[in-house]
Formats: structure tokens, sequence, C-alpha cells
């Protein structure tokens, strides 16, 4: 490798944070275990926040953010991994606590990593990245709790148009699902169709919280959203009905009873993918290799370079982003 290699690295000025293109060398980089050079990353809400300096999610300056990446191993000081070997990073609060993969090289822990399952590249990982991971670890939490394609109703997923909500109405539809797709943005609704939606919802129906409980509608649900449309999903489940929590763009608050857990059952599971342990990823990751149409993912993303990226992080924030951002680290 080259002795110096190019990076996005962050630093803080009188609390405004600054973004900027340098030379980096090995020896910048912090401990770890693996070294990698890093191809593909891509775009999440929270990578949007630490590039805008936001939530106070990174502690300590200067610092290279990028909370996923895709690469090839460069040396290694772990026995499971080898030069040449194909590798993913999401979690761990890479791109938070730990430099993270907006730079061509990356060191990290030899744990933060999961082989590259048969089927998927660099590339498609990348398109797929945490949003996906997340929608996955959701469909999989659904299942665990019984909710299969062949009984009757829909699932709901909130937020569909975004990273997470788009690979969700994918592998839902691929396994069989009828899903509906809710989302505030009229000229998402082919897309979204396109991923295999049966029914669209706008985002206004679900807005109203005031009422406890109302007349069953979901077989099951995955939440990108939180807050009062959290609130409303949960009392028109159907008896016995899941939800899936996995964000809160819409807030972090929840303004419900427990209305719909004491009278119907209902189920709300909490997904984790930052701290997933080891074997459930390598699980979740196979599972997408096999059930998410890849078709579909290309048509859901957008490919950039890393030297473009300030002003997607904006975008991403006011929800301007459809579906998954790609991310060429070499491109820098």
């Amino acid at each position: 490798m080259a002795d110096k290699f190019r990076g996005l690295v962050l630093s803080q000025q009188d609390k405004s944070v600054q973004a900027e293109f340098q030379d980096l060398s090995v020896d910048d980089l912090p401990d770890g275990d693996v070294l990698v050079r890093v191809d593909w990353s891509t775009l999440n809400y929270k990578d949007g926040m630490i590039l805008n300096g936001l939530g106070r999610l990174v502690r300590h300056y200067p610092h290279v953010p990028g909370v996923d990446f895709a690469g090839e191993v460069v040396s290694s000081g772990d026995g499971r991994y080898a030069p040449g070997d194909q590798v993913i990073l999401t979690g761990w609060r890479v791109g938070e606590a730990h430099w993270g993969g907006y730079a061509q090289y990356a060191r990290v822990r030899a744990d933060w990593l999961v082989p590259m399952p048969d089927g998927l590249d660099g590339a498609h990982a990348m398109a797929i990245g945490t949003a996906g991971f997340t929608s996955m670890l959701a469909v999989m939490a659904l299942e665990e709790q019984g909710v299969s394609p062949d009984q009757d109703g829909e699932i709901l997923v909130t937020g569909a148009a975004g990273g997470v909500g788009s690979v969700a109405v994918s592998i839902l539809t691929k396994l069989g699902y009828r899903v509906a797709a809710s989302t505030g943005r009229k000229d998402t609704h082919d897309y979204l169709r396109g991923l295999g939606a049966v029914s669209i919802v706008d985002r206004s129906e679900l807005e109203d919280a005031s009422k406890p409980l109302l007349s069953e509608r979901w077989l099951g649900a995955i939440d990108s959203v939180g807050s009062s449309t959290l609130a409303h999903v949960l009392s028109e489940m159907k008896y016995h009905g899941v939800v899936a929590a996995c964000g809160l763009a819409g807030g972090p608050d929840l303004p419900a009873t427990v209305i719909p857990f004491l009278l119907r059952g209902v189920r709300l599971i909490g997904i984790d993918s930052v701290m997933c342990p080891y074997e459930k990823r390598v699980s979740a990751w196979d599972r997408l290799a096999q059930d998410l149409p890849l078709a579909g993912l290309d048509s859901a993303t957008t490919k950039v370079a890393l030297r473009d990226i300030l002003p997607w992080g904006e975008k991403i924030l006011k929800g301007q982003v459809r579906g998954r951002l790609l991310i060429n680290v070499q491109d820098c």
C-alpha cells in the first residue's frame, strides 16, 4: 500500500465541526487487529448527524466518520482473517467512538468484522449497510415471534422510502408477505410499488396518537419512525401482532398507553444493530445474501464518490435521500 492515503477528517473548533479531506498514514490510524483497504461505505442517518456535528455522537477529535464499510484485508493479527479476505463492518460504534470508513484504509478489532457471505460483494454489502442489516434483524424478529407469510394480513413498514424501509419492503416481499408501505412522499409511490408494496399508506394517517385502541389492521410492523407514529401503529395491531421498532426519525418519545399490550397481547420488539452479537450478525448477513433481491437493491441505490459526500449529509437529515447511498471510498 502507499505511504499516504486520503480520508475525510472532522475537527472541532469553537463547538462547530469542520470537515476536510486530508492525507493520512497507517500510523495515524487507531489500534486494531486488522488493517483493511476500504473500498465501499454508505451514508446512514447517523452519519448525517456526525458530519453536521449533531447529537454529541463523537466526543474526541480529530475523527474519521463512516459507521459502515466493506473492503479487503491487508494485514491481520487474528487467525480468522488473512490478506485478501473480503470483510464487512457495521456497528460497534465505529464511526463514532472509533475511526470509521470514510478513509481509504481502516484498522479495527477482528471481533467487529464479518466475512463477506457467498453471493455478495463489497458494493452490494454497502448498498445494504447498517440500514439493510437492521431491516433483516427486524424481519428475523417478526419470524421469531411467529409472524409468517401464510397468515392473513399485511405487514406495515413505516418510513418505507428510507434506507431501512426500502430494504424491509424488498425482503418481506421476497419472503411472500403482503407489505403496506407508509411514506409522506408522493413521488416515491411508484418506487415502493416497484419494490413490492401492495398498498401505500400516507404518513399523515399514522400521526394521531390520541386514541389508545383502533380497529385491528396490521399483522406485523417494522417501524423506523418512533414517536406518535409508533404509538398509532400499536393501536392498530391485530391480536398478538408484532412490531419491530428500529428507528426514531420522528422522535425518541412514545406517547402510547399499555392498552394494546393488555387487550390484544401486542408485542413490541426492540432492534439493536450496533452491539448485535457476532453469531447473529453472520446469520443476518447470510440471510441478506439469500433473501434480498439484488435487482431491487440496485434500483434503490445511488452511487457517489467519497469526495462528494458532504452535501449528502445534509440531504439525509432533511429526508431527501431515497433508498440507499453507496460511497466509492477509493474515489477520494
